[in-house]
Order: C-alpha cells, then structure tokens, then sequence
C-alpha cells in the first residue's frame, strides 16, 4: 500500500482500497471520484468491485471495461482488473468473452493472491479445471491462511482424481479452520472410508458444535455418508433423515412448481416448428435424473477419440430462456417454454453450439452435454439439433429415489429443491417418467432409454449399443472408462474412476421399511417397483 502524500495522510488510491477491504461501499465511491481525474483506471476498478458487491453486476461490468481500457496490458494492475473483468462476464454468462480476457490476464499475471484465486474461479467455470489448478496453487503460496483459497484448491485437484493431493489439502483446511463444514463434506468424499480409517469421531464433535443449518447440512451428510462406508447403514440413514427433514423445513419448495414445467414441456411440443437449415453438428446429450448413472456413461463415450465431454453445460437452459425472452430468475417455467417453442429452432440450435463451444477443448470432433436436467429439453433437442443424439439413463425408481435423498446436491440451486424429502423425490420421479414417456411417443427412436442396470450386468454389449446409437465406431477403450483422465466435476469424482461395480443396485432394499411410503406413493400412480 502507497502512502504517497507529504502531509502524511493516506494516498487516495490506497484509501479507497482499504474501504473496499472493510465493505465501506459509500467511502469507496467517493474517494473512487476523486482518483477518477489523475487515476482513471484505478478509480474505475474501485467503482466496479463497490458495485459487484453490492449485487449490480452490469454496472460493475462497465467500470471494469473501463478500468482495462485505460490501463496497458504492460501494466501493473492490468492483470488484476482483468481478473475481476472476466469474473463479471462469467457471471453474466459471457463466457466466450471470459475466455477472451483470462487470455489477456495470462500475458500480465496479478500477483496478488485475491487475483489469481479469481482467475481460477474462471477457468473452473469454464470447465478448464487444469488451467485452474495453477492459479488456486499459487494463491494458496501468497495467502496459506486463506481458507477459500485452500477450499478451491482441494476441489480442482478431486475433479483431476489427485485424491490424495485433495486429502492433504483438506486437512491444511481443516487445522486452520477445524468447523470447515465445506472441507469436512469434500473429505468424506474422496474415498470410501474403512473401520480402520475414517473421520467419524472428529465429524460427530464438529456435528455437535455447528450452529448454522447450512453447517449443519453439509456435516451430517458427511457423517452419514462415513457411518454408511462403515457398515453403520441405519445410524447413517438416520443421520441423513434429520439433516434433510431440518432443511426441508426452511425451503419454500413447491412440488407444483416442478411438475407445471414437466407439463408445460409437452404443451409446447405441438407448436414448435421443425427447423429450417438447421446446424449439422451432432452432439451427444445425456439426458436424465441425477445419480442414476449419467457421469458412468459420459465417461465411457468420452473415452472413444471421436467424443470429448464438455460436462454438465447450462448452455441449452439458457438458449431456451434466450429465445423465449421472458423475464424472472427461473430458466423455466410455463412462460418460457410457451414462448420459445414459438421461436426459431434453427436458430436457437446455432444459439446453443455458440455457447457450448466456450467449455470445448477442441480435443475431439463432437462433444457430449451432461447436463441431466436436459430431459426438460428433449423436443427442443430433436429440432433446434436434428442429428444430435440423446442418450437417457434409467435406473429402478426406489434406488433413484434413494440416490437422489442421499447425495447433496448444489445448496443454493433452486433446481435440486425437491432431493431433501423422499415424497418429493418420488413426485419429481413421476412427472420426468411421463415426460420420458411423452417423448418416447413422439419421437420415436430418437432417445436411446438405458437402464444402469444393464449397463453395470452387461458392459460390453450395451457399450456396444450405446456407440452405435451415437453413430460411433467400436473402440475397445470405452470398456475401460476408469483409465479416463479427463477432470470429473460431479459428486461422482471418485465412483467413475473405479471399474464398473454392481455395489448400488436394489441398494433401496436395505431401507425397504423406511422407503415403504415412496413405494405406496409409486405404486398408486402406477410405476412398478418391482
């Protein structure tokens, strides 16, 4: 910090940064004017961080456009205004402008650990987890106390399988910040504990001491997750009840909700005009509910050279809302789906690709989307995208409502709402088995429905079925999927790179009592469970 004035006081530029750093918005502001005349960047950049705190992220968009127009690539700070430029186009979801400036950043690194934390913040949301890895590592280097920074850095090396590179990290987190409900969630993970070797004792002091619900939450799946590793099934269900029943709670979730988008998608359907001079790209979507064995078979069509995974995109949600053009938070409801069935398909195909192609590597001719949600999507798939392929994972109705109770999805995601309650899992269940059967009827031969269970009993032939409805040549490598070094950005990390293993089928049935309910439910809206 400079400390440029005779008289003694504060220079204004280093004043206006320490009020960033105490959240004084206001003092920020004022003393951002006053740079603005001999400092036009510096000012510009204060302006933009004080407006990107305050939630306006358009305005701080602007401010950082200008404070990197008016700064040199040369420059000192040119790489820390990039950092924050980059970090506001990918919350807009600007992504091939992102792209674009982390670029830019490279040439002038930031040196500070702020910067280069949020320059891999980017990569990692662009799906670019190894060029992540380098800027959270050297983040962690300037600031070890720093415990975000710590958190970032564990995650990446899970998703590049360096489990044992994540543990370590994990545990620097933990002696810093022994509550760390985000380390001790990531910790369980990474691999299946033993008698011998697990965190349980530490999870259940931490459990005890957690105040917030969120803590709360993320603990005990932990700890459940670690008693079910253990052989402790009941206690860890148990566990896993109470986290989710608290945490329904305080949702203001509404089934309803969920099951009017399920409809609205079928009500689209005979008003959406077949495209004209549609792209001719052929990517693969896979489609589904969550946990029922999507990031299996990603992994699997990933490792033939032809195909490479761009992970689970947000790029056909958004396409759609664009093309609707409605307005609200939510990326679907009844209005969007009405109004961008009215749309262009071809277009919105075009719309599609532009912003998928921001998450390729250009590793491989065609890409695989595996966004599960994308079911949602189905009819607009088969005409904004005529020569895509679908591919749609089924797995028994009681395990993939078990799976989705037992797995915690993104806490802040409204979309995953309905995994804290097994009868909300199950009416969710229902309304995508309809909608997988309206898109059966009409279109027919267009999604390829495959059961994990035939996938896990007979890897060979049903591999060999799945290449051939994505019109792929045979190549032995996708029989060995787990070989597969791609990064893996799902709760599966650790799953997927073992070989396949039959340990998840009729899991349900060791909660049959407690599950009794979900099976009444399925049963008197006829979905067999047996």
């Amino acid at each position: 910090m400079r400390i440029a004035a005779k008289d003694g006081r504060m220079d204004q530029g280093a004043a206006a940064r320490q009020a960033l750093r105490r959240g004084d918005w206001a003092a920020a502001r004022r003393l951002a004017a006053g740079l603005m005349a001999r400092s036009p960047a510096e000012g510009a950049f204060v302006l933009g961080v004080a407006a990107a705190s305050a939630g306006r992220v358009v305005e701080a968009l602007a401010h950082f456009r200008q404070a990197v127009m008016c700064d040199p690539p040369e420059a000192s700070r040119s790489g820390e205004y990039r950092a924050q430029l980059a970090r506001t186009l990918s919350l807009l979801r600007r992504d091939g402008e992102a792209a674009q400036v982390l670029q830019e950043a490279e040439q002038n690194l930031p040196q500070d650990a702020l910067s280069l934390d949020t320059l891999g913040c980017v990569y990692a949301r662009l799906g670019r987890h190894e060029a992540a890895l380098p800027h959270f590592l050297a983040a962690v280097a300037r600031e070890p106390d720093n415990r975000e920074y710590r958190y970032n850095q564990a995650v990446t090396l899970n998703f590049l399988g360096r489990a044992e590179e994540a543990e370590a990290a994990l545990e620097a987190l933990i002696a810093l910040a022994p509550d760390d409900a985000r380390a001790h969630h990531l910790l369980a993970s990474l691999r299946k504990q033993s008698a011998g070797r697990n965190h349980i004792p530490r999870l259940e002091t931490v459990y005890e001491r957690a105040k917030s619900g969120r803590d709360r939450l993320l603990i005990g799946y932990a700890l459940a997750k670690e008693l079910e590793d253990i052989g402790e099934e009941a206690r860890g269900f148990a566990t896993l009840c109470a986290v989710n029943a608290a945490h329904r709670r305080d949702l203001a979730y509404d089934p309803a909700q969920d099951a009017a988008n399920f409809q609205a998608m079928q009500d689209a359907w005979p008003i959406m005009a077949e495209a004209k001079d549609a792209p001719k790209d052929a990517p693969v979507f896979i489609i589904g509910m969550p946990r029922t064995g999507t990031t299996l078979v990603d992994r699997i069509l990933s490792s033939h050279p032809d195909l490479e995974s761009a992970g689970e995109l947000q790029a056909m949600p958004l396409a759609v809302k664009a093309m609707a053009g409605t307005g609200g938070r939510n990326v679907l409801d009844p209005e969007t789906a009405m109004a961008a069935a009215r749309g262009d398909m071809a277009a919105l195909g075009r719309d599609y690709l532009r912003r998928a192609g921001h998450h390729l590597g250009g590793k491989a001719p065609r890409f695989i989307d595996k966004f599960p949600g994308n079911f949602h999507y189905a009819g607009v798939i088969a005409h904004a995208l005529p020569h895509a392929r679908i591919v749609c994972l089924r797995r028994h109705p009681m395990d993939t409502v078990l799976a989705n109770f037992r797995n915690l999805f993104a806490i802040s995601s409204r979309y995953y709402d309905y995994s804290y309650d097994l009868l909300d899992i199950a009416a969710y269940y229902a309304g995508f088995d309809r909608l997988m059967a309206f898109w059966r009827h009409v279109l027919p031969g267009r999604v390829m429905e495959l059961a994990y269970e035939d996938l896990v009993s007979d890897q060979e032939g049903q591999t060999r079925a799945l290449l051939a409805h994505c019109g792929l040549e045979w190549d032995a490598r996708c029989l060995s999927f787990q070989d597969n070094a791609a990064p893996v950005a799902t709760p599966s990390a650790a799953q997927v790179r073992r070989p396949i293993y039959r340990d998840s089928v009729a899991r349900w049935r060791r909660h049959e009592e407690a599950l009794a309910p979900v099976r009444a439910y399925f049963e008197s809206v006829g979905i067999a469970v047996d």
